[in-house]
């Protein structure tokens, strides 16, 4: 399996999730960067954690106009899998390509924690590993990972399953607790807790490993 990372301007945690796919992992991953037209080569797409273009104007404001992303839409609109982590959760949503929006923590103040999360739905490219109300610990490490919806949106997310993780003890304010969240196909997933440094046995916990490795189950099915 081919994965493509993205490389914005100010992205931190590009080469930490190329690192968790080959080196932990076993996959093939390459950086795509922002101005890149072209993700026909890649099964899957990661949009990484950092601070795109300085988080100017908001966090995931500027790179949402990237010509990359063009792609990328392109390529989740036909069903490619496309996960995006911390900063990249925020970018998926600032392009509209899923729903709500991230803002400041409640707390007003940085949070780089283990996480505890549920996971709601085991339907998703990144949860085929799961079962439906498994645990597992993720670290977050975010000054603006607070999700926020109106009503309508929130209703409409919660009612077609969209919610796809929950933190057990909720770090920064979300609105119920949400911590992922998906498109309506489950094909695009984006969260804020960080995955890929949850993968090596190094750290003590591996837990990230199965939203990777979900993938190939998840193509199987489809």
């Amino acid at each position: 399996m081919k994965w493509g990372v993205l490389h914005f301007p100010g992205s931190n945690d590009e080469r930490d999730t190329v690192y968790a796919l080959e080196s932990i992992l076993g996959y093939d991953a390459r950086l795509l960067w922002h101005g890149d037209r072209n993700v026909s080569d890649c099964d899957a797409i990661v949009l990484p954690g950092g601070f795109s273009y300085g988080d100017y104007l908001r966090c995931g404001a500027l790179a949402r106009f990237s010509r990359v992303m063009e792609a990328v839409a392109a390529f989740a609109e036909s069903g490619g899998p496309v996960l995006g982590i911390c900063n990249g959760f925020q970018v998926l949503c600032e392009a509209g390509i899923l729903p709500g929006a991230l803002v400041q923590n409640r707390g007003l103040k940085f949070r780089c924690i283990p996480t505890e999360l549920t996971i709601e739905n085991n339907t998703t490219a990144f949860t085929r590993s799961f079962a439906s109300g498994d645990r597992a610990v993720i670290p977050v490490k975010h000054g603006e990972g607070c999700y926020v919806a109106d009503q309508r949106t929130l209703a409409e997310i919660q009612d077609n399953g969209q919610v796809v993780f929950r933190y057990t003890n909720n770090p920064n304010g979300s609105i119920d607790d949400i911590a992922g969240i998906s498109n309506r196909h489950g094909n695009v997933v984006g969260l804020m807790p960080h995955p890929e440094h949850a993968v090596d046995p190094l750290t003590g916990v591996t837990d990230g490993q199965a939203l990777f490795q979900s993938v190939g189950a998840w193509k199987e099915a489809a």
